[in-house]
């Protein structure tokens, strides 16, 4: 967890932006994206907002994501 935090105090407030958009469309529809083969990620890319997540939806549609922002 501490070096999930230690990236997330990196980012600018753009960046931020940029992501939280992404995590509120993936939020909205768990189903967004394209399934990775052989397991139960999904991979969200937003080439406007230049922002890749994957996530994983558990069977309480609870959320866990992992995200890149492109410079």
């Amino acid at each position: 967890m501490e070096p999930a935090l230690s990236r997330l105090e990196k980012l600018t407030a753009t960046e931020t932006h940029r992501l939280d958009r992404a995590i509120v469309a993936i939020s909205v529809n768990p189903e967004l994206g394209t399934s990775v083969p052989d397991t139960l990620l999904r991979d969200s890319v937003d080439d406007v907002d230049g922002v890749r997540v994957i996530s994983y939806v558990t069977a309480l549609r609870q959320i866990t994501i992992v995200a890149y922002v492109e410079a």
